[in-house]
């Protein structure tokens, strides 16, 4: 199972990702057709800032999802791939998943009313934010490949560290 990961160092907080969110999730995925349509597209994640960092905040489709828990209409579910979704046309507005998202990514469409969250661009190989990143900051990734990467550069930074003591 892959999920998408912030490598936080990277992030400018360029915000390319919720453009490509929201031009994704558009009905003519083009910039300058999302641009126009009304309602505008909606982006799934958010670059938030927080004592002067700026880094994207994302669904992390957890495990055992509270939205899902709390979803009383049967509306978010989750797939075989084990990403969060939801079946659109049985959502109530009750905001229920809203009130207990622990990332605050769960969102509403005022006009329809209806919850909105990262569909992890399900129907894409790669998600267009994970794709739209200039520096690399998000990366799609097996679950256990990044924290053996980190164990790595661990090994890596206390060997260095000995040898120049």
């Amino acid at each position: 199972m892959n999920r998408i990961y912030l490598i936080q160092e990277r992030c400018t907080g360029c915000k390319s990702c919720e453009i490509a969110c929201a031009v994704q999730h558009s009905k003519s995925k083009t910039l300058f057709g999302a641009i126009a349509e009304r309602p505008a597209p909606a982006r799934r994640l958010f670059v938030e800032e927080a004592e002067g960092r700026r880094m994207p905040v994302l669904c992390r489709h957890c495990e055992e999802a509270p939205c899902v828990a709390s979803c009383i209409a049967g509306c978010l579910y989750v797939d075989a791939k084990g990403y969060v979704r939801r079946h659109k046309e049985r959502c109530i507005g009750c905001w229920s998943c809203i009130m207990v998202c622990p990332f605050g990514v769960v969102t509403r469409d005022a006009v329809a009313r209806i919850a909105v969250k990262c569909d992890r661009c399900h129907k894409l190989d790669v998600p267009a934010c994970v794709a739209a990143c200039p520096t690399r900051a998000l990366q799609l990734r097996e679950v256990d490949e990044l924290p053996a990467e980190v164990r790595r550069t661990v090994v890596l930074r206390e060997s260095g560290a000995r040898s120049a003591s």
